[in-house]
């Protein structure tokens, strides 16, 4: 299964729809390569890993009804740090914001959230969400 973690979000998707594979199980693919992983890279700083297995629950019962959520069903995503997701932190890579706690979600987290995507981890930007 290792080379789930190299297809396309297409190729994903496709595996999704075509029930190849279960949206929870590509989840806890990913969930596992990140704990496997993260570690030495530090590149995921926050998880919300109920949620996302909650969403990913959701998104195969539905398959399950026959319901389609577009393209992205199921797909596990990251949202970058400095983007607001309610309840968690946005910091920006500063210290300063670290009590920085969104009320609102970022209009891409919305979108993110409108094709129903399990969203389980923010990723990390450098200082004011640089990548270095």
């Amino acid at each position: 299964m290792t080379e789930l973690a190299f297809r396309s979000a297409t190729a994903l998707g496709k595996a999704i729809r075509t029930r190849e594979i279960g949206c929870r199980e590509l989840l806890e693919h990913f969930l596992a390569r990140v704990e496997r992983h993260n570690p030495a890279l530090n590149a995921i700083i926050v998880t919300d890993l109920g949620a996302a297995r909650r969403r990913a629950d959701a998104a195969d019962a539905a398959l399950a009804r026959g319901e389609s959520w577009g393209a992205l069903h199921g797909l596990p995503m990251t949202v970058k740090e400095s983007f607001d997701v309610v309840g968690m932190p946005t910091t920006w890579g500063l210290a300063e914001l670290r009590g920085n706690i969104a009320v609102a979600n970022a209009l891409a987290v919305l979108c993110q959230e409108g094709v129903r995507a399990p969203c389980c981890t923010r990723d990390e930007g450098g200082p004011f969400g640089a990548v270095l």
